[in-house]
């Protein structure tokens, strides 16, 4: 994988580039997102609990190294480009989640909402939280908020 010009290769760019997503040049967190949305829905079918509990398990440890290794290949401490955190945060929420279609849709809104604009406890974990750690945990912090509203709204309009 040739990246940036430079000839650099490493297996930590490619998950911490989200498979490519990263590379993409307009809104590659939004991106990212969407094909975690379409990765989990192909291998939730074929993909019991405990199996996704540890494919988050390890992808949160995997995605410390592989965000660790990307930033100092990079120099840089959040790059655009480094998507891991979405994707693994995305997953877990759809995996928690476990809902209709119109859900996932609401999910997808709501974690972008909280992912990009970074309000109250988001902002609080992306200052607090430097590192790998806090490229993920801001992510983690969104996604907990976004099923924190799918709750409230399933709890005020039953239909959703």
């Amino acid at each position: 994988m040739k990246m940036l010009g430079s000839g650099l290769f490493s297996p930590s760019l490619l998950i911490a580039f989200g498979f490519g997503t990263g590379l993409s040049p307009y809104a590659p967190g939004t991106v990212a997102t969407a094909w975690a949305w379409l990765s989990f829905n192909v291998l939730q079918p074929v993909t019991p609990d405990w199996l996704w509990a540890t494919i988050l398990l390890i992808g949160f440890f995997l995605g410390l190294w592989a965000i660790r290794r990307t930033t100092e290949l990079l120099q840089q401490q959040d790059p655009s480009s480094i998507v891991w955190d979405e994707i693994l945060a995305f997953w877990l929420l759809l995996w928690v989640l476990k809902g209709s279609l119109l859900q996932e849709v609401l999910a997808f809104f709501l974690f972008r909402f909280f992912d990009v604009l970074k309000p109250g406890p988001v902002a609080w974990a992306d200052r607090r939280f430097k590192g790998a750690f806090g490229v993920m945990f801001d992510d983690l912090i969104a996604a907990g908020l976004s099923l924190f509203c799918l709750a409230v709204l399933a709890r005020l309009l039953p239909e959703v």
